[in-house]
């Protein structure tokens, strides 16, 4: 998640505030980070979870910030990551992860049987 607040905050170019809530409620944990830039609009707004895509320029960035986020957090841990933007309003990145007793896990469990 440093990762990726790290990086909002260097490609939020007219960005004057970023906020960052962390709630936990009903077995899942959700980050909002929200900032009052220029916004996304929807064409761009509908690739930016996507390899390799990107704004910037050539050789300026490689678009996989995003995509390696989404891996993540939607493949690793099972969760969900969106954003909600409009031009001129700001973006606001949602990230949900359900929170799980790692005490009574079968994956912990199973990580001392290869030993």
């Amino acid at each position: 998640m440093l990762f990726f607040t790290i990086n909002m905050v260097k490609n939020s170019i007219h960005t004057k505030w970023i906020k960052i809530r962390i709630l936990a409620d009903n077995n899942k944990l959700i980050v909002r980070i929200a900032d009052n830039g220029v916004g996304i609009n929807s064409e761009v707004k509908s690739q930016i979870f996507d390899p390799f895509f990107t704004t910037k320029s050539v050789g300026k960035g490689t678009g996989l910030g995003l995509a390696i986020s989404y891996q993540i957090v939607v493949d690793q841990h099972r969760g969900l990551l969106w954003c909600e933007s409009n031009p001129g309003q700001g973006t606001e990145f949602f990230i949900q992860i359900p929170m799980t007793d790692v005490r009574n896990s079968d994956n912990l469990r199973n990580l001392g049987e290869g030993i």
